[in-house]
């Protein structure tokens, strides 16, 4: 029999997608602190392990390399519970990402328009998708290619004229609701204690 005392340990993963510049990193330090949970950056912990910078790994090694990178630390290369993960911008393009982060967790996406994200972005030179003659239209580019995937995700928080902490309430409803909802098939037969 499970001890229900070891499964409430065990939080389902929370994995924040989304088009860069939409506050997947900021919200999702916020909303792990507010479930005690640890939080993880997949750009981060690639370059941390890689020793070298995301544009760097475009330089040297192509797109394609990274995005095997990211489906190798969404596989087997952090821990399968307890976790908020700010996923990269493009993670959830590959055929199949979408479906791989729900069945390790609850997918949320967060979302702005292309003038939020530039705004966000101009000064941040470890975008190597945006270094383009024309940033804005770039954006609007791979935002109506990666736009399927988004809503693929399920649910979807828009930050564009919200506040951090409306952004951070609205991701904490919809992981505690879609804790709920998944309880039933949960082994402890109850919901996860959440923090508030």
């Amino acid at each position: 029999m499970t001890d229900l005392r070891e499964c409430e340990k065990h939080e389902k993963n929370l994995y924040i997608v989304g088009f860069m510049g939409t506050g997947k990193t900021t919200a999702g330090r916020r909303v792990a602190s507010r479930l005690n949970m640890r939080f993880l950056d997949v750009d981060s912990e690639i370059e941390r392990k890689e020793g070298v910078s995301i544009s760097q790994i475009f330089e040297k090694k192509g797109e394609n390399a990274f995005r095997l990178m990211e489906r190798n630390f969404i596989e087997s290369e952090h821990p399968r519970s307890g976790c908020v993960v700010s996923c990269g911008g493009g993670l959830v393009v590959p055929e199949g990402m979408p479906e791989l982060l729900r069945s390790r967790g609850v997918e949320v996406c967060l979302w702005a328009t292309p003038d939020t994200i530039l705004a966000r972005t101009k000064e941040n030179s470890r975008r190597p998708l945006l270094e383009a003659p024309d940033p804005l239209r770039r954006i609007q580019e791979l935002l109506d290619q990666r736009e399927p995937r988004y809503l693929k995700a399920g649910s979807l928080v828009s930050t564009t004229d919200r506040s951090l902490d409306e952004v951070v309430e609205a991701v904490l409803r919809l992981y505690k609701s879609s804790a709920i909802r998944t309880v039933a098939t949960n082994s402890c037969h109850r919901p996860l204690k959440l923090s508030p």
